[in-house]
């Protein structure tokens, strides 16, 4: 039930559990999750960007948008997603992320937000691609984050919100799910980690 993405109250329902006994059990996977992330660094043509998750204002959406939860992600092309949950999209945050996870050389594409402006004289190759004039010029996109994003809010917004202590759980679980491959591979990994567990 947790690999195909049901809640935990309609795997309650269907097993004839306490819907309590089943989020205990999710919340324990997706912390199993979260400390198997994705090793670093990662490099080649990698994609960053920003989105901002959950808060309760309508008016404003994206960057500044009030009560959301920022994160910064990066997409090695052909490899795996890696997220970060930061206080703001400020250079000063998103380039030590960088520095740290993309090997140097690597080219690195992103939108055209100021914040990204430090990357023209780091040890990357920055590529831009503005969103308002369209969103590819053959190889230069951030298509495959922006997949990621809406797959992650498709996935949380089944939950009709997320507390922000737990936030960083299911965060990581989107990410393993996106770079997971399919139900069966996820399946097959959680059995796997379950056997070693137990030895």
């Amino acid at each position: 039930h947790f690999v195909v993405g049901s809640t935990a109250r309609a795997t309650a329902e269907v097993i004839g559990v306490q819907a309590n006994t089943v989020i205990r059990f999710f919340m324990h996977l997706r912390q199993w999750i979260a400390s198997k992330v994705a090793e670093l660094p990662i490099g080649g043509e990698v994609e960053a960007d920003e989105s901002y998750f959950g808060g309760v204002q309508k008016e404003k959406r994206g960057r500044g948008a009030a009560g959301k939860v920022a994160v910064f992600g990066l997409l090695e092309r052909g490899g795996k997603a890696y997220t970060a949950i930061v206080p703001n999209a400020k250079t000063e945050t998103l380039l030590p992320i960088i520095k740290e996870t993309v090997e140097p050389d690597s080219i690195v594409y992103t939108d055209t937000f100021r914040a990204y402006n430090a990357l023209d004289v780091s040890d990357c190759q920055h590529r831009r691609i503005n969103h308002s004039k369209l969103l590819a010029d053959n190889q230069n996109h951030i298509n495959g984050i922006v997949t990621f994003w809406n797959q992650a809010k498709r996935h949380m917004c089944k939950y009709n919100g997320i507390k922000s202590d737990n936030f960083y759980w299911f965060l990581k679980e989107c990410e393993k799910r996106f770079n997971g491959g399919s139900h069966a591979n996820l399946l097959e990994q959680l059995k796997s980690w379950h056997k070693h567990a137990k030895k």
